[in-house]
This record gives C-alpha cells, sequence and structure tokens, in this order.
C-alpha cells in the first residue's frame, strides 16, 4: 500500500528534496537516505498519540538522544493523528547496554526536574491506560490520584471489591505515611519502563528506550515495573544507584517498591483480568498494610 498523500505532505516538510518509499506503521526510507518510522491512527487514538510524541520529545530533552527523535506530529482535519519520528532498528538489551540506561537515567532523564509540579500537561497512555495526569503540588497527591483512577476504574467493572477495598486502605494509611515526608524535587519518568519499551539501537550500540507513559514523579517509581518483569540485569540497577542513591530514608526502599509495583499489577489488573495480576496485587497490599502502621 503506497503512502497516503497526507502523510506524503508531511514527509516533503521534513525533506523537501526527497521521494519516500515504505509504509505506515514501519520503515519509511527518503530517496537522501534517511529513514523514518511512520504511522496514521484513527480519530480515537488522537489523544494517545499526542501524549507519546510529547513523551519522546520531554525525554530526548533531558536526555538526548535515548528515545527516537519525533520530527513531527499531529491530527489532520478529519481527526486522525500522524507521527514521525526517527526509525531505529532495536535490538535486546544487553548487559553493557543495561548498564549504560542505568547512568544515563540517574544522571540524565532522572535529574530532568519539573518546573510544574508533580504530573504532565497532557494525558499518556500506560498500555492501554489513560493516564489523567494534570498537575500536583505534592507527590502524595499526584500518586494517590493515579492509584485512585485504577481503582474506580475496577469498581466500574462491578467486581474486585477486595481489591478496590484494600486499595482504599492502601491510599488512607500507607500512601500519607511512606511518600509523604519524602523529600525531592519531580523529575521526568519514561513511566512504563519494562523490557519490551528498551533495547540496543543496532547501529549504534547504545540503549534506546520507547513508549513511553512520561510523567514527573518520583525517580524510584520509574524502576518498578523493571523489578517486576525479567529483562533487566543486576548491572542496570547497580549502575543506577551508583549515580542515584535510593531517596532517604533509603530504610523504606523495598517498601517504597511495593506501592511502585502495586501500580502496574492494578494497571494490568484492568487490561488483563484478574488471576496473577490480582493475586500480586493483593500480595503487595497486604505487604504494605501490615508494615506501614
Amino acid at each position: 500500500m503506497p503512502l497516503p498523500s497526507i502523510i506524503l505532505k508531511e514527509l516533503e516538510k521534513i525533506e523537501s528534496d526527497a521521494e519516500f518509499t515504505g509504509k505506515l506503521g514501519g520503515r519509511v526510507q527518503s530517496s537522501n537516505g534517511n529513514v523514518y518510522f511512520v504511522k496514521l491512527g484513527s480519530s480515537s487514538e488522537a489523544e494517545q498519540y499526542t501524549g507519546e510524541a510529547e513523551s519522546l520529545r520531554k525525554i530526548n530533552f533531558g536526555a538526548p538522544g535515548l528515545a527516537p527523535n519525533v520530527f513531527a506530529s499531529g491530527t489532520f482535519e478529519d481527526g486522525k493523528p500522524y507521527f514521525i519520528s526517527e526509525y531505529k532498528d532495536i535490538g535486546y538489551l544487553t548487559d553493557k547496554g543495561a548498564a549504560v540506561l542505568g547512568k544515563r537515567l540517574a544522571t540524565e532523564l532522572h535529574a530532568y526536574k519539573s518546573e510544574s509540579g508533580f504530573g504532565f500537561q497532557v494525558p499518556t497512555y500506560c498500555g492501554a491506560t489513560r493516564m489523567k495526569n494534570g498537575w500536583y503540588d505534592s507527590w502524595e497527591k499526584c500518586y494517590s490520584e493515579m492509584i485512585g483512577d485504577l481503582l474506580e476504574r475496577l469498581k466500574k467493572k462491578g467486581k474486585y471489591q477486595e481489591l478496590c477495598t484494600k486499595g482504599e486502605s492502601v491510599r488512607k494509611e500507607v500512601i500519607p505515611k511512606l511518600l509523604g515526608p519524602l523529600k525531592f524535587e519531580p523529575v521526568l519518568l519514561h513511566g512504563d519502563l519494562w523490557s519490551g519499551n528498551v533495547g540496543i539501537d543496532k547501529a549504534t550500540g547504545e540503549p534506546v528506550v520507547f513508549d513511553p507513559s512520561s510523567f514527573f514523579g518520583h525517580s524510584e517509581a520509574d524502576l518498578a515495573i523493571a523489578r517486576i518483569f525479567s529483562g533487566f540485569s543486576s548491572s542496570f540497577f547497580g549502575e543506577y544507584h551508583k549515580h542515584l542513591p535510593k531517596t532517604e530514608p533509603a530504610s523504606q526502599f523495598e517498601l517504597r517498591g511495593h506501592l511502585y509495583e502495586l501500580f502496574h499489577y492494578l494497571n494490568h489488573t484492568v487490561l488483563f483480568g484478574g488471576g496473577g495480576y490480582e493475586s500480586s496485587a493483593l500480595r503487595k497490599m497486604d505487604i504494605l498494610l501490615m508494615e506501614v502502621q
């Protein structure tokens, strides 16, 4: 299928003297030798496209080259969103790449501070889940709203009563005690940093991240889903904490980890239903409610 004329016009704004071949949702090459990733969505995906583009732009501002550079994005008159970025041929994350990624997160991405508080300027999507975002003056409020939004989604499904009841207890009893006293400035997070969203640029050997759900928050929250799923070697975490020590009180680092992992277990329950994700969320809640008195 040839590239739509509306997409070709946007590509010609980037390279006016080139011809383009390729396909939507994949690799598009110009006659000048440059390569792009191009996609065109349905009108229902417009907000999701905006969130992805804004996340990638912020990541590249804080950590240049860590994510594909976005050349153009927007919405056409018919409401369909488009997205044009660098095309990267991405391979699996190596131990060496994981160490470099850990250092870059600690020293660049998680050093990029917000001037507006905790949250983000547009809704982003963690998987298919729309993050409400907005701005908050404290991490405690921001994270409580993030958890609360997921609990509301679960309530609307007409089940998960135990999960929702315990979740509200976590919001009331755990989040204020664990997060309220922390002293740190909000920094940019990838937001969905699991092994499927990172890799190595085969052309450069450097680590690259993609498919973000960014917001400004606590740096440790970005490690949560990386801890849940395999794919990150010990070199990643070791190098990360070498350059960015655990937030004080460091003795509560593991408890905060349980709390941050809870978000992803709840989100996966929203996306994929109960079973293992629901039981994992309940287990995290039990640990938190027992340990945080």
